[in-house]
């Protein structure tokens, strides 16, 4: 057993490196000694020259391990190279000793070179460390660089899976955890492997969508992307009949043939249809009429930066290998809500989501429960800030709001507390079901700590903005119960909208569906369609410009 306290400098700080040695059989083996079970170390002494060069490097500083994390960590690498004799993975010498970098560590290190192609940065891989002229005749250095490029592997190899950016450095209301990469048998794979490439490659994402923006990255770099995007100038809004010599330009965007009459400059109906389509692509108020919205739309409809294209590879990095074969995708930006069976769309409707000051999170969970005619509890925030002063006011002010106090569960009278003197955290406020509940008719449920949900809504006129970011943090629907029908798709219980519509009624009533779908809060600025067209959508939270700076720096 080694018993010895051993220290590593630089090279024990690798805490990815940890993630791959981290299996309990690397180096041990469970005994049983007079019926008890031990753990037994079990060290190969080296064979070669080089690997008796890497075990005396490992246990060159001998006494400088200086506090337990880099004990432990040194002891992992010791076992970890002990149970394999202290052969290497990436390194190789040659009859007159001269060591240098294994054909599959050449491999790798020209898989770090193209690291751009995967959003990645080479540089974070192929660092000053990893220089194997000056290791020459020093096993101090040639353990160092042993272990620094397992490191840079697993580096590479973590960012491929779950991106370089924790996510909740980005925004506090994105509660998502680092996807983190859990193969201990990576690196001997990869050593072992004649084709590294093909086994980092089942790291990456398979959604449809990152596939194709990593295809989009590589047009920028392959020098594909010079394409120049139409510009449409501003100007007049344009409608059916009208002549304006953008219109060429219109038809050029949206491929739209030639007039019949010959005139290109002709706003005619085959113009304003496919004008249509794509304001309605995107969430726009489907009009047919070119004004300044859509025309803005129409200029940032194609994605032209290559750092925004990283960006949403990285958010999609995030993502759960698994969205579920049936689930619902809110994306925060573009202002839509879609159900999806694999890679196609179901059912799609327009969503009102968080104001900047009160944003909607960004987190998956599962839908459990479906409430018919909800009650409303209004958040703290909104007590505080607009009730309590309205009480002020006006003490009768909860009834003309259907609305009602609670204190320790019960309901109580507002109009007798003294609201000069009383903080109304004390109490909860809710508002009935009944016209005019702010959550409409209907609420679906996915239980968190944000304490938001998807639901109705009595006031409609929003959803005919293109900018519909004012809600309190919800996610509001603009036709629930079409949104009910295609949630609904799978559930054993048959249950369908016309069943909750016959719910309908002044008391509160709650549905535990059988099938937990998986609802997904999603922000991409960038979305790509079937047929590889990449849209873009405003930073409505400048999530997306934060990150951009954090990959940056």
């Amino acid at each position: 057993m080694i018993a010895e306290r051993f220290p590593m400098r630089s090279m024990m700080a690798c805490a990815l490196l940890a993630l791959a040695l981290a299996s309990p059989a690397l180096g041990q083996e469970t005994v049983t000694v007079d019926g008890t079970e031990a753990v037994r170390v079990v060290i190969a002494p080296p064979q070669t020259d080089l690997a008796r060069t890497i075990k005396a490097g490992l246990s060159s500083a001998y006494y400088g391990a200086r506090d337990d994390a880099a004990y432990n960590q040194a002891q992992k690498l010791y076992f970890f190279y002990g149970e394999r004799a202290f052969e290497p993975l990436w390194l190789s010498q040659d009859a007159s000793g001269k060591v240098a970098f294994s054909p599959v560590a050449d491999k790798l290190i020209a898989i770090f070179r193209q690291a751009e192609y995967e959003g990645l940065r080479p540089s974070d891989y192929l660092t000053d460390a990893l220089d194997v002229t000056s290791a020459q005749g020093d096993p101090a250095k040639l353990a160092a660089l042993e272990t620094e490029f397992s490191g840079a592997v697993m580096r590479y190899a973590q960012n491929l899976y779950g991106g370089r950016v924790d996510p909740r450095q980005v925004s506090a209301n994105i509660d998502i955890k680092p996807r983190l990469l859990d193969q201990p048998d990576l690196l001997p794979r990869l050593a072992a492997s004649d084709d590294p490439a093909k086994i980092l490659a089942e790291l990456d994402p398979k959604h449809r969508e990152f596939v194709a923006l990593k295809a989009a990255l590589a047009k920028f770099y392959d020098g594909g992307a010079a394409q120049e995007q139409v510009k449409i100038p501003d100007g007049a809004t344009l409608r059916v009949g009208m002549v304006d010599e953008r219109v060429p330009l219109l038809r050029q965007r949206l491929e739209v043939p030639a007039a019949e009459d010959g005139n290109p400059a002709i706003y005619d109906k085959a113009v304003a249809e496919a004008v249509t389509n794509f304001q309605d692509s995107l969430g726009l108020l489907a009009d047919g009429i070119a004004g300044p919205a859509t025309i803005a739309a129409l200029n940032g409809g194609s994605a032209t930066s290559k750092e925004d294209i990283i960006a949403n590879m990285e958010r999609w990095r995030w993502m759960p290998e698994d969205l579920g074969k049936f689930n619902v995708f809110v994306n925060i930006p573009e202002f839509r809500l879609a159900v999806m069976q694999g890679d196609e769309v179901t059912y799609t409707t327009r969503v009102v989501v968080g104001k900047a000051t009160t944003q909607t999170p960004i987190f998956s969970d599962n839908i459990r429960h479906i409430v018919v005619n909800p009650y409303w509890n209004v958040p703290p925030s909104i007590a505080s800030n607009e009730i309590r002063p309205a009480l002020m006011r006006n003490p009768g002010y909860l009834d003309g709001q259907n609305m009602e106090l609670l204190y320790g569960g019960k309901v109580v009278n507002a109009a007798a507390v003294d609201w000069s003197t009383t903080s109304i955290s004390n109490f909860r406020v809710r508002q009935r079901p009944g016209a005019g509940n702010a959550l409409g008719n209907v609420k679906f449920l996915f239980p968190n700590s944000h304490d938001v949900y998807l639901h109705d809504t009595p006031s409609k006129s929003l959803f005919g903005r293109s900018f519909r970011a004012y809600s309190h943090g919800c996610v509001r629907v603009q036709n629930p119960m079409d949104f009910a029908d295609a949630l609904l798709a799978h559930e054993p219980s048959h249950l369908d909208a016309a069943k909750l519509e016959s719910m309908y009624g002044p008391s509160e009533r709650w549905v535990n569906l059988e099938t937990h779908v998986p609802v997904h809060l999603a922000y991409f600025t960038l979305r790509v369609d079937e047929d590889g067209t990449i849209r873009s959508y405003g930073d409505v939270y400048g999530h997306n410009k934060k990150l951009i700076e954090l990959l940056g720096s």
